[in-house]
């Protein structure tokens, strides 16, 4: 199946990629400001890093960038030439970037940090506003022992109070996320806000490093994957004007909510410093968050300006200790 595109889009090849995006590498120079230089080694990778883990998060993008190229014409977003690889400040890390547009994808985009200690993954795959489809969300931390993961295609509009939308896009799904939720136990903690920009079939879990759990967890990437692309490549291009709006805003919202809670700020502020980390997340990682919208984290979430302490919320507030849906992928909570 192929969505949308035209005779004169590009496809992208797979050789192209693999090698193409990795061409430079960015360092930091004095007055905080993004520098390239090219890269050290024929492939595009720099040879700081050395894996402290026998996975790799690269073949998950591939697959991810190939199973792309079989619906539909990929383009280099415009963010790529500025978005493509950079060092950590001590010289021990590195940040390989991708970015893409199609007919119906605003932005795919991945970063991966490779470190002595870590490695990182962030993929996440936006639609336009034409179509009410979920987002593609996969957030991998791993070190040498321990993995934080999160996989889900993210509800673009609510699914906890508004059914029409989760029986068009989840209801099917349910035994998909039953079948990875025997493997991966829930996490731990999600509070009430942010669990309303998940699925019910999200995976959320922790987990120890082994080749078996990488396998697993490689396959339930493949199959969500796989999923997300049929739902995009189905979909039907939206023409009312109000609706379109309203998945615009939605976006927004969801946009707003990450730039501000995302729990991996911390990690690139540490290996890149404050102003280029605050860069990486709202204008590449979350770009559109001061583009598609003009209303703050305030505007949408109120119940956080008051003070400090409900900053601090997406933390320590009322919390799901279990999966907040049964079987049947209804919702369990208030």
């Amino acid at each position: 199946m192929e969505f949308g595109g035209s005779s004169s889009s590009f496809c992208l090849q797979q050789q192209q990629h693999r090698v193409a995006p990795f061409i430079r590498t960015i360092g930091i120079n004095s007055s905080g400001e993004w520098r390239r230089r090219r890269s050290s080694t024929k492939t595009g990778y720099s040879n700081i890093v050395r894996c402290c883990n026998p996975v790799s998060y690269k073949k998950f993008v591939d697959f991810a960038l190939d199973q792309t190229t079989t619906h539909t014409h990929l383009l280099p977003s415009p963010l790529q030439e500025k978005y493509n690889s950079m060092n950590s400040k001590d010289g021990k890390g590195e940040l390989s970037m991708l970015s893409f547009q199609a007919a119906k994808i605003r932005l795919l985009r991945s970063l991966i940090i490779k470190s002595e200690t870590m490695q990182v993954l962030d993929f996440t795959v936006f639609p336009k506003a034409e179509y009410d489809t979920p987002i593609f969300c996969a957030n991998f931390f791993t070190t040498a022992r321990t993995n934080i993961v999160v996989l889900d295609l993210n509800p673009l509009h609510d699914i906890i109070n508004q059914g029409d939308y989760k029986e068009k896009y989840f209801k099917s799904l349910i035994p998909l996320g039953l079948k990875y939720a025997e493997h991966f136990p829930w996490g731990g903690k999600l509070t009430s806000e942010s669990i309303k920009f998940f699925s019910p079939i999200v995976i959320w879990t922790k987990f120890t490093s082994s080749p078996q759990n990488y396998d697993i967890l490689y396959s339930a990437f493949r199959d969500y994957y796989k999923v997300w692309l049929e739902m995009v490549g189905s979909a039907v291009k939206e023409t009312d004007e109000s609706q379109i709006l309203r998945n615009l805003q939605a976006q927004h919202r969801y946009l707003t909510w990450r730039a501000e809670k995302d729990p991996g700020q911390g990690v690139l502020k540490k290996l890149i410093g404050d102003t280029l980390a605050k860069d990486l997340l709202r204008n590449f990682l979350f770009n559109g968050v001061d583009e598609l919208g003009s209303k703050k984290f305030s505007d949408y979430f109120p119940q956080y300006c008051c003070d400090e302490d409900n900053k601090k919320r997406s933390t320590i507030g009322k919390s799901f200790e279990s999966r907040p849906w049964d079987a049947n992928g209804e919702f369990l909570g208030e």
